[in-house]
Parts: structure tokens; C-alpha cells; sequence
């Protein structure tokens, strides 16, 4: 099992910028998709964006044109670039990998083995 550690998130005001980053240990990841979620209180766990090992990426229509998901193999690390932040933006958000490698990103949660603790990220307005 891969471990997972994000960092990167924090409280900022609607319309500035964050980067998370995600860095794996226990297996080299360039031959896996991963992929980033995120959860609001109360709400069900939604997907935000993925990233193959082909560097081909995907994003929920609530984030496009605002987020991007990117992938530094050297380091073994994701990231997620989040520009114009609002407060719907406002969740924990969870890194994750696929337990297969060679196998293509999805939106679903459980197509992926391993996540991250999840890091906080607030947007005030």
C-alpha cells in the first residue's frame, strides 16, 4: 500500500490561489494514475481531477479553466494548482492512486487503492 502525504492547503480570500502537492512513498509512481478529490461537510466525496501516465488529464466541470492537476515523476509527487478560488471551493482535498498501474484515471473513488490524510483548504469571501 502507497503511502500518501498532501500539504499545501490553508485559508485564503475568494479569487487568490493555492497550490497542494501530494508525495508518494512505497512505490514509484509513473506508471499510475492519480487522481485528487475533495469533500465538503456533509457532502459526499466528489471527484476534482486526474492524471495519467501519460500526463493526459481530467476535470469536473466545476473546476475547468480554473484548476490543474500536474505530475513530477522525479520527485514522486501531484499537484493541483487552484486559481480563482471561491468558497465553494471549500473542502478537504484528498489525493489518491490507482492500485494497477497502466490503467487509465476515472472519476469514481473506488477505483483507487491508496489516499492521503487530506488537507484543509478554506476560501473566505
Amino acid at each position: 500500500q502507497v503511502h500518501l502525504v498532501e500539504s499545501g492547503g490553508g485559508l485564503v480570500q475568494a479569487g487568490d490561489s493555492l497550490r497542494l502537492s501530494c508525495a508518494a512513498s512505497g512505490r514509484t509512481v509513473r506508471r499510475f494514475a492519480m487522481a485528487w478529490f475533495r469533500q465538503a461537510p456533509g457532502k459526499e466525496r466528489e471527484f476534482v481531477a486526474a492524471i495519467s501516465m501519460g500526463r493526459s488529464t481530467y476535470y469536473a466541470d466545476s473546476v475547468k479553466g480554473r484548476f490543474t492537476i500536474s505530475r513530477d515523476n522525479t520527485q514522486n509527487t501531484i499537484y493541483l494548482q487552484m486559481n480563482s478560488l471561491n468558497p465553494e471551493d471549500t473542502a478537504v482535498y484528498f489525493c489518491a492512486i490507482r492500485g494497477v498501474g497502466w490503467t487509465p484515471p476515472t472519476a469514481r473513488a473506488p477505483d483507487y487503492d491508496s489516499w492521503g490524510q487530506g488537507t484543509q483548504v478554506t476560501v473566505s469571501s
